[in-house]
């Protein structure tokens, strides 16, 4: 005679009796266990049946459709009844409440089998509704605190983005609610620490750690391997310097500091930082770490420069002329798709923002000399703002500020490190920059194949310690050496098929 139930769940019978489904059952319970279609599939099997779980509103949410009394079934959703049962047509059919998280608070599972329902079966389905209760609030726990978690680096996005744009006040305005004295200082420091996108994620929690939750931590929404960190005071730099170093593989740039309405200039310093760190053997850089060549211009003629040249500018709108040189400055910094990302605005709309300023200033965005020195003056035109002495109103030529001595003695010593190289890296990389940086054009003038130009641009980059294959500061400085040393001519800046703007600083720069 076959034992009743709760007899062999008292006496341990290993068999099909209570310890062998009940121990199966709190499986389901363990972390690498909790699946809720697992679970129903367990339920299916053992105990012969059709089985499946809808919410309130009849929606199938796991298992197969099965045909009930709706009556019966709106009953249990409703919470009249707390489950009920029929058999007939060759079926014996069970319908239980049970609890949702969420917008829909009451499912029905619904349990089908040939087979009238013993107490072996009753008491393994009852113990199963338990079990899948559990398991769908942990899910609906875990979710909301997904949701949470991105609903705060949505935020912290949001923050930076703004930051990006000049717009401090409302940026300190958004991170009041969860970070009441995040943006406190007038400066901060930017750092980009890169590694791959798989582990990004725990990259990215590790900067939270590692700053103690004091800076801005955002995963880049245009490189899927960059975690940006923007430091207030720079107070949690050697924090960061440390967490890369205990991180086979990561690699971390840093800025200067500036102020926080120079967060995009900053961000364009870590970035070109980075470059550098991947050459060197700690896997970190600063940006001050090496001679920039706008530090070795007549700080007077520069920022008289700056100032006429940017001069058509001056009559939009403030909101309108910053919003303008943010995204030209993030444009000429990388691409207009990744600039459009870190913006949060489209592609097209990057497009006609920098086009409108290539308008304005007649400059031609195709030449690479002219991106560059428009890179220099729209980096250089916030120390203008801040120097209450202002600017003196002498006009000043393109060609006085190229031509110092220090900065061409800079640009012949950089340029010099190619000419160790046998191959002829030093000719490959200037015509690469005359034919605005496409190797098929550059390889049609060398006549040598195109490949052969991609190679000895990636070879010059660790003699140069600088990022050519992309666009960005590392590059716009190498250009700038060019034009110092006489190695590349000069750029016109007043735009071919232009007629020359009286008093434009550089109207007459040999063409």
């Amino acid at each position: 005679m076959a034992g009743r139930d709760d007899d062999n769940l008292r006496s341990g019978a290993p068999d099909d009796a209570g310890p062998g489904w009940a121990q199966a059952l709190l499986e389901h319970l363990r972390p690498t266990g909790r699946d809720v279609p697992r679970l129903v599939e367990w339920l299916s099997g053992t105990v012969e049946a059709s089985v499946s779980l809808r919410d309130g509103d009849g929606g199938l949410v796991v298992g197969p459709r099965i045909p009930v009394d709706e009556a019966l079934a709106a009953d249990i959703a409703d919470g009249r009844l707390a489950s009920a049962a029929w058999e007939g047509e060759g079926r014996s059919v069970r319908l239980i409440r049970v609890g949702l998280p969420g917008t829909a608070p009451v499912g029905v599972l619904t349990v089908s089998r040939t087979n009238p329902f013993d107490r072996r079966a009753s008491d393994i389905v009852a113990h199963t509704v338990s079990v899948l209760e559990v398991l769908l609030r942990t899910q609906e726990t875990a979710a909301t605190g997904h949701r949470l978690a991105r609903a705060t680096a949505d935020l912290r996005l949001a923050v930076l983005q703004l930051l990006m744009v000049e717009d401090v006040v409302a940026a300190r305005r958004v991170a009041a609610g969860l970070w009441p004295r995040l943006l406190d200082a007038d400066t901060a420091c930017v750092y980009v620490v890169e590694t791959t996108p798989e582990e990004r994620d725990g990259l990215a929690a590790a900067c939270l750690a590692a700053t103690r939750e004091d800076a801005l931590v955002v995963r880049c929404p245009a490189m899927d391997g960059h975690v940006i960190v923007v430091v207030p005071d720079d107070a949690a730099g050697p924090d960061l310097r440390a967490l890369c170093a205990d991180r086979p593989g990561a690699f971390l740039g840093g800025s200067a500091r500036q102020s926080l309405a120079r967060t995009a200039t900053a961000y364009g310093q870590a970035v070109s930082a980075l470059a550098v760190a991947r050459f060197r053997p700690g896997r970190t850089a600063s940006y001050a770490e090496r001679t920039r060549p706008e530090r070795l211009m007549d700080p007077d003629v520069l920022r008289t420069w700056t100032t006429r040249l940017l001069r058509p500018l001056d009559t939009l709108p403030h909101h309108t002329r910053a919003e303008l040189l943010a995204t030209t400055r993030l444009g000429l910094e990388f691409t207009a798709v990744n600039a459009a990302k870190v913006l949060g605005v489209s592609r097209n709309t990057v497009r006609a923002r920098m086009e409108r300023v290539e308008h304005l200033l007649r400059a031609d965005f195709s030449d690479l000399t002219v991106r560059a020195v428009v890179h220099l003056a729209l980096h250089h035109q916030f120390g203008i703002a801040e120097d209450p002495a202002g600017a003196p109103a002498t006009p000043v030529r393109l060609g006085e500020l190229l031509t110092g001595p220090p900065l061409r003695a800079w640009a012949l010593e950089l340029l010099a490190r190619l000419d160790s190289d046998g191959r002829d890296l030093r000719g490959t990389l200037r015509s690469w920059i005359a034919a605005g940086g496409n190797a098929e054009r550059a390889a049609h003038l060398l006549g040598v194949h195109a490949q052969t130009v991609r190679e000895h641009v990636r070879s010059a980059e660790p003699v140069l310690e600088r990022q050519l294959l992309v666009t960005g500061s590392d590059l716009y400085e190498v250009v700038l050496a060019h034009v110092a040393a006489g190695d590349l001519d000069q750029p016109d800046l007043h735009g071919s098929g232009h007629p020359a703007e009286s008093g434009h600083p550089d109207s007459s720069v040999h063409r």
